[in-house]
């Protein structure tokens, strides 16, 4: 069982900027892909960003990108999501996932790609 914690969700004003946190022990894995998800309510989870631990590699879904930054700190078995010029759009239960192998790039934005989760943390942004 991979260990997925999130952190760092708050409330912030539109424009504004948060950066969350993952801890996970998939960088004990030589091959690795991590992403994360949201979910909104009344919505259905949808991917965000992902990266590959052990290659470089990251994807991102049209809604973020330019805006998000998803990035690695492999001494600290960290994964970060930069969120700048947040919207209200932005509000969701964000959620970390991993899975212990490279998923191919047109995979990795998907929901059943993953195999360890989070619990979520809340991101609220008001306008």
């Amino acid at each position: 069982q991979v260990h997925v914690a999130e952190s760092g969700g708050d409330s912030v004003h539109a424009g504004g900027s948060l950066r969350l946190s993952c801890e996970t022990s998939v960088f004990t894995f030589p091959r690795a892909s991590v992403a994360w998800f949201r979910q909104a309510p009344g919505q259905e989870r949808e991917g965000v960003a992902a990266i590959w631990l052990g290659r470089s590699g990251t994807t991102y879904a049209d809604s973020v990108e330019g805006r998000f930054t998803i990035s690695q700190n492999t001494a600290e078995k960290f994964v970060y999501l930069q969120m700048n010029n947040l919207q209200s759009s932005d509000t969701a239960i964000y959620y970390c996932a991993a899975r212990p192998l490279w998923v191919g790039r047109q995979f990795l934005l998907r929901e059943d790609s993953y195999t360890d989760w989070g619990q979520g943390t809340q991101v609220t942004v008001s306008s």
